[in-house]
C-alpha cells in the first residue's frame, strides 16, 4: 500500500473482519492510514455456555471498540440481532450512511458463499449500500461517496468457491494485529474453533505463496476481472 488509505471493513458479526482482514487494517493504520470496522450484528448468539446473551453482546461491542482503538480507528455496530439480520433497505441505508461518513477508499466484506446466513446476506447488503452511497440522487444526511475498491475476505466459514485473487502484503501490520486481536475474547478462548491460531497460520501460508512474510487474500467483484495491457 503506497498511499495513505481509508479502509472500512464490514462484517456480519463483531470479530469477522478483525480476523479475516485485521492484518490489512493494522498495516493500513501502521502506514498512517485510517481504518474503521462495522458489524451488522454483535454476534451475541455465540455466547459461551452459561453466559448471559445480553451481557455478552455488551462485551463484544466493547471488544470491537478496543480493537479499533488499538489501531487508532473507529468501530460501528448496528443493533440487529445475531442470526436474524434483515434483508431490508433499512439495513442497506444504515450501511450506506456509514460508508458516506467514513469515506473509504477500500471496502471489505464477506465472500458470497457461506455456511452462515448472516455472512451471505451481509455481502448483498454491502454491495447495495455501496451503490446507494455512491449515488448523489439518494439524498441522505451526508454527501455521496463511492468506495472504488471492493474486496471479499477469506473466511473459513465462507470457503466454498473462494478463489484467492489479490494477495496483499500485511507483514508491516502483523505484530500490531497480533496484539490487537487479543481484545476479542472468542478469538483467543473459543473452544469450538481456534480462531486466532487459524488466521495467524493462514497469513503465513498466504505470505509464503506471495513470497513475503505475511499476506491476506481477497476476491474482487466478477466484473473487475480484467487485464488491461498493450503490446
Amino acid at each position: 500500500m503506497e498511499h495513505k488509505q481509508t479502509i472500512l471493513a464490514v462484517g456480519a458479526h463483531i470479530g469477522d473482519m478483525e480476523l479475516t482482514a485485521g492484518m490489512l487494517l493494522a498495516t493500513c493504520a501502521s502506514q498512517g492510514g485510517s481504518i474503521a470496522t462495522l458489524a451488522l450484528t454483535a454476534g451475541e448468539k455465540g455466547a459461551p455456555a452459561g453466559a448471559d446473551v445480553a451481557a455478552y453482546r455488551r462485551q463484544k461491542v466493547s471488544e470491537a471498540q478496543e480493537f479499533a482503538r488499538r489501531l487508532g480507528g473507529s468501530a460501528y455496530v448496528l443493533n440487529y440481532p445475531d442470526g436474524l439480520l434483515p434483508d431490508s433497505d433499512e439495513a442497506r441505508f444504515a450501511v450506506c450512511d456509514i460508508i458516506r461518513e467514513v469515506k473509504p477508499d477500500i471496502l471489505i466484506t464477506h465472500h458470497r458463499c457461506s455456511m452462515h446466513k448472516d455472512h451471505a446476506l451481509c455481502r448483498r447488503i454491502v454491495e447495495d449500500a455501496r451503490f446507494y452511497a455512491g449515488i448523489a440522487g439518494f439524498e441522505r444526511e451526508r454527501p455521496a461517496h463511492f468506495a472504488r475498491t471492493l474486496y471479499f475476505a477469506e473466511n473459513w466459514e465462507d470457503a466454498v468457491d473462494f478463489k484467492p485473487y489479490v494477495y496483499l502484503d500485511v507483514s508491516a501490520g502483523y505484530e500490531l494485529w497480533k496484539q490487537a486481536i487479543t481484545a476479542h475474547w472468542f478469538a483467543v478462548h473459543s473452544t469450538s474453533f481456534p480462531y486466532m491460531e487459524y488466521y495467524d497460520a493462514l497469513s503465513r501460508v498466504r505470505g509464503i505463496e506471495a513470497r513475503t512474510q505475511r499476506a491476506e487474500c481477497f476476491m474482487i467483484p466478477d466484473e473487475n476481472h480484467r487485464i488491461v495491457t498493450s503490446l
